[in-house]
């Protein structure tokens, strides 16, 4: 069901004075917590399937890596001490803290750090870093238990950053195969159940080196991915918070309400009108270019997003490193989108599907793109799907358009430089441009790459690049230490308690 402006407010209005007006909510225990999520994964292997979702449930919590990226983006040792870059960059030493166990007893060492990473790399590897990230591990080098060398083919700065995202997590050779169902990892928290359709329920991890200092003990993941029902549920008190809020058109009612906390933070999120690169006449760059021509990116963000966002040309978020800001390549205007349309022969009305997932951007955002791309004649019929029909569909690359928030920072190799992905980019020197960007040395030459890259998706228009969304976290006042802002989809709640 798509939920407008007015169905909120009807909504709104028909919580009862009691509830809405203002008196506390009934108190839940002061170690336990309640958080939505928009999308329920359908795996909690972030190693194996490609989901952000999985991330919001197990990074940090119950798997975690070498590295930590920290709300403010700055990269932290996790379970290693620290590490140490050769000169020629090409090595990486990491020193791992002693005495930390698997939730099941299991020590973790540096030949689990091995096991890991050599799983991440094989051949039929589904880790989404697999390229970016893994293909450039020549060797995992163990030293002694708490020593290991990261050997690269080439240097990569990036490194301890991508160590911290969940591609990277430990899994022991011993439970790795269980992971998409019940994930034994060296947390602070342990999977307790998994009631599919409905919660993940996470409690505390008695072996875990801080559990002494866990003030959480018990908390539950909902999915709940219609916006009215993530209002009921937080006004009735049934959910304490949503990180990423998404019904955004009733912000201004918790702003407004005292019993609230409303903090609006930035993400690393690409939203894009993805295109089928694959398909006629979509492979036609000119069609791309319509299509992009053809979306007036402020008004999107206007409409779907409340006006929280920013305006991007390219597969690049404001936070990224080596940001460009190319808008202006690809201005608001139907006329030119018009015209591109007959100069690449297409007969109007052109007749696309255009598919949407379960979140509110997509589904709202879907209305108004489809009203901007038939003042262009283009009749985009939208098709709206459930999150694992979007997987099994969209994703394998089976749909003309779609809408999707690429959440990850810096995700230009996983997406562009693989022929296979979804919408099916093919470039042979955007592959060369990326393999160069791996091998540099000198920051110069990093920017000079990073602003290369983002010229040429540009330029292909592999995709319409329509915004950079702001994260909106509500919780119920006195509950502390959600992220405000999301370098990386996760949710610490080793940092989470209530005032």
């Amino acid at each position: 069901m798509n939920w407008t402006r007015r169905d909120i407010n009807t909504l709104l209005a028909a919580v009862p004075a009691a509830l809405s007006a203002g008196p506390a909510l009934a108190q839940r225990r002061k170690d336990s917590v309640v958080l939505a999520m928009v999308l329920e994964p359908t795996s909690l292997d972030p190693t194996t399937a490609a989901a952000a979702a999985i991330g919001e449930i197990v990074h940090y919590n119950v798997l975690e890596g070498l590295t930590k990226i920290n709300v403010d983006g700055r990269v932290t040792p996790l379970l290693a001490e620290g590490w140490e870059l050769s000169p020629d960059g090409r090595a990486l030493t990491f020193r791992l803290k002693q005495g930390i166990t698997f939730s099941d007893g299991a020590p973790f060492d540096a030949e689990v750090v091995r096991y890991s990473f050599e799983r991440a790399k094989a051949e039929g590897s589904t880790n989404k870093a697999k390229k970016a990230v893994f293909d450039n591990l020549s060797r995992v080098a163990v030293i002694d238990r708490h020593t290991v060398v990261l050997v690269l083919n080439n240097p990569d700065a990036t490194l301890p950053f991508r160590l911290g995202e969940n591609t990277a997590v430990m899994l022991h050779p011993s439970t790795a195969a269980q992971a998409a169902t019940k994930p034994v990892g060296t947390g602070p928290y342990l999977v307790e159940n998994w009631a599919k359709g409905s919660a993940v329920t996470l409690v505390a991890n008695p072996r875990h080196r801080q559990a002494a200092q866990l003030r959480i003990r018990r908390a539950t993941f909902r999915f709940i991915n219609d916006p009215a029902a993530q209002v009921a549920a937080l006004l009735a008190g049934d959910i304490d918070g949503m990180p990423r809020f998404g019904a955004l058109q009733a912000l201004k009612q918790f702003q407004s309400d005292a019993r609230f906390t409303v903090e609006i933070g930035s993400t690393a999120g690409k939203g894009i009108v993805a295109i089928n690169n694959r398909k006629k006449p979509l492979d036609d760059v000119r069609v791309r270019r319509a299509i992009t021509h053809a979306i007036d990116r402020k008004a999107f963000i206007d409409g779907a997003q409340e006006g929280l966002g920013k305006p991007i040309g390219s597969h690049f978020a404001p936070t990224d490193a080596g940001y460009v800001d190319l808008t202006g390549m690809y201005p608001y205007d139907p006329e030119k989108a018009k015209a591109l349309l007959r100069e690449a022969g297409v007969t109007t009305p052109l007749n696309l599907t255009l598919t949407l997932p379960p979140p509110q951007y997509a589904r709202k955002g879907g209305e108004i793109v489809a009203a901007m791309l038939a003042k262009v004649g283009i009749v985009a019929k939208i098709e709206n799907v459930e999150w694992a029909q979007w997987l099994s569909g969209p994703f394998k690359g089976n749909f003309d358009l779609t809408i999707i928030n690429h959440v990850e920072p810096l995700d230009y190799a996983t997406a562009y430089a693989d022929p296979k992905y979804y919408y099916g980019y093919d470039s042979p020197t955007f592959r060369k441009r990326v393999a160069d960007l791996a091998a540099a040395t000198g920051a110069k030459e990093r920017d000079r790459l990073w602003r290369e890259i983002q010229q040429q998706l540009a330029t292909d228009c592999v995709n319409a690049y329509v915004w950079n969304p702001a994260q909106v976290a509500v919780s119920r006042k006195g509950l502390k230490g959600l992220w405000a802002s999301s370098p990386i989809f996760a949710n610490d709640l080793a940092a989470v308690s209530w005032n």
